[in-house]
Formats: structure tokens, C-alpha cells, sequence
């Protein structure tokens, strides 16, 4: 029997949390000096041009407070409502051999459901937002 050292006991990892604790402390240092270095060596020269909003080169006019019209909003919960429904069927068709027969009557009902929901959206013109955005461009003016 030999007797047990305090370096064995220790942890392999400790050394490394020291040193883990300094990389950490230099970095924060670093950064610190190079935020105060960029805002005290940098130019501070405001213009009307600098203040105004870019919006892709374009010269914004007008408020940008614009009232969009319905069906732009029910075309884009129809996207992700189709568009979550691919994920499924997609993860569906991964795992199609280990799911097995009731694997394949649950995505049957699960897309019935959807078409029955399609032709809902189709039968309530959800899908012919034409008319509606004409309808906000005349209330529009």
C-alpha cells in the first residue's frame, strides 16, 4: 500500500480551468480596449445623409406605417401551414418501411385532412387574393 498524493486526487482538468479562466480574461480585456480604441481614434462626422434610414439605396418617402392588405397575410399562413405539411411527409417518407402499414393510413388521413382543408380555403376564395388587393387599392384612394 502506498500513500495517496493531493495530485492524484486533483482533477486532470483543473490546470485547465485556470488557464481556461485567463484565456477568458485576456479576450475580455481585448475587447474592451478595442471598442474603447474604435470609439476614441474614430471619425464623428454627422450629416442629414448619415441620419437618414437606409432602405436599399432607395430614398425612403413616406411613413413607413403601411397598411397591408389581409391576403397577404393568409397567403403566408398557407405557405407554412403547406409548407410544414412537406416536412412531415418528408419525414414520413424517411422512416416509410420501419412505420410500416399505419404509418401509411396516418399520413393518408393526415393529408385528406389537408386537402379537405385546401378545398375549404379554394371553396371560400382564401386563394383569390386579386379581387381583395383591388378592393384595398380603391379604399386606398
Amino acid at each position: 500500500m502506498r500513500p495517496v498524493s493531493t495530485l492524484e486526487i486533483l482533477s486532470p482538468w483543473e490546470p485547465g480551468i485556470l488557464a481556461l479562466f485567463f484565456y477568458g480574461l485576456m479576450i475580455g480585456v481585448l475587447i474592451i480596449l478595442l471598442l474603447f480604441l474604435a470609439s476614441w481614434l474614430g471619425e464623428r462626422k454627422d450629416s442629414p445623409e448619415k441620419k437618414r434610414p437606409y432602405e436599399c439605396g432607395i430614398i425612403p418617402t413616406g411613413t413607413a406605417r403601411l397598411s397591408y392588405p389581409v391576403p397577404f397575410y393568409l397567403v403566408a399562413v398557407l405557405f407554412l401551414i403547406f409548407d410544414v405539411e412537406a416536412a412531415f411527409i418528408f419525414a414520413w417518407a424517411v422512416a416509410f418501411r420501419d412505420l410500416g402499414w399505419a404509418g401509411w393510413l396516418q399520413i393518408s388521413f393526415f393529408m385528406i385532412l389537408l386537402l379537405v382543408g385546401l378545398l375549404y380555403i379554394w371553396k371560400k376564395q382564401g386563394l383569390e387574393w386579386i379581387d381583395h388587393f383591388e378592393k384595398f387599392r380603391s379604399a386606398q384612394k
